[in-house]
């Protein structure tokens, strides 16, 4: 199992003699549009006595990205459409708010009071296609007027912060980019991949020999999501203050890899 050290990272035993480490990186500053992230993080990894090698990852949350990224709105700006006015009257929520989240989705799947669910552009379903209030506050008017959209493309946005640490660091590392969804059947958010690079999304494992040499069938690994839920715990989802974790001792090869690897096709849905 996980366990917590006293150091702030998180610990799970992998066979006889390796470890996933994940640590958290402190004292990120408050990040505005056109941050160079990047450096950012190469000097918060340098305050906190860490180095990158190859094969380590760096988990980011999305709302940072987001914000170097200048995805800031505020609602004063935002003309509500009448199909915002008609999921408005049903959900309870802001026609404005719900502008954006129709202009961010392919298309609406459930509503209800005070609660819309669609198809992100990017292909995942999520409430509010991720548009977020909190933590949020922009150069003018009312700060709660401000929202959050997520990255145009997260795919490209790992890749670019990737490419820009690699070239630092002269190691070669992944970037994973989460965002805390809800789930279908459970309780509760989670740290979930809304765009990677440099690893694994999907990990295959079909062919592979169990303990009794059984050769697995069907068995694919979310490896991203996985080690996404990892970080958000130590991330935290309100004033914890760090969005950025670091990984080593991933324990699947790092490959190029995308966020579409995670998306089940339309076809093999069997719950739309």
């Amino acid at each position: 199992m996980f366990t917590h050290r006293e150091s702030g990272s998180l610990e799970y035993p992998k066979g006889n003699d390796m470890a996933l480490t994940l640590t958290p990186l402190p004292s990120l500053p408050i990040i505005s549009p056109g941050d160079d992230l990047a450096a950012l993080i190469l000097d918060t990894l340098e305050q906190n006595h860490l180095s990158l090698a190859d094969g380590d990852i760096l988990v980011i949350a999305q709302k940072i990205i987001s914000k170097a990224e200048g995805r800031l709105v505020n609602l004063t700006t935002v003309q509500p459409s009448d199909r915002a006015k008609e999921y408005a009257e049903i959900t309870g929520k802001d026609p404005r708010l719900l502008e954006l989240i129709l202009s961010e989705s392919k298309s609406v799947l459930r509503t209800r009071e005070n609660l819309i669910i669609v198809e992100h552009r990017l292909g995942f379903i999520s409430a509010n296609a991720g548009i977020d209030h909190s933590n949020v506050s922009g150069p003018w008017g009312n700060p709660e007027d401000w929202v959050l959209l997520l990255p145009e493309n997260p795919d490209f946005s790992a890749e670019n912060l990737r490419k820009a640490i690699e070239k630092a660091c002269g190691c070669r590392i992944g970037v994973v980019i989460i965002d805390s969804h809800g789930r279908a059947w459970r309780l509760g958010t989670i740290g979930t991949t809304i765009g990677l690079s440099g690893m694994p999304g999907l990990v295959d494992l079909r062919g592979q020999p169990d303990l009794f040499d059984y050769r697995l069938r069907m068995t694919q690994v979310a490896a991203a999501d996985e080690l996404a839920a990892a970080a958000s715990l130590i991330m935290g989802q309100a004033k914890e203050g760090t969005p950025v974790v670091h990984v080593q001792g991933f324990p699947y090869p790092l490959r190029e890899g995308s966020l579409q690897e995670l998306i089940r096709p339309e076809e093999m849905d069997l719950f739309r």
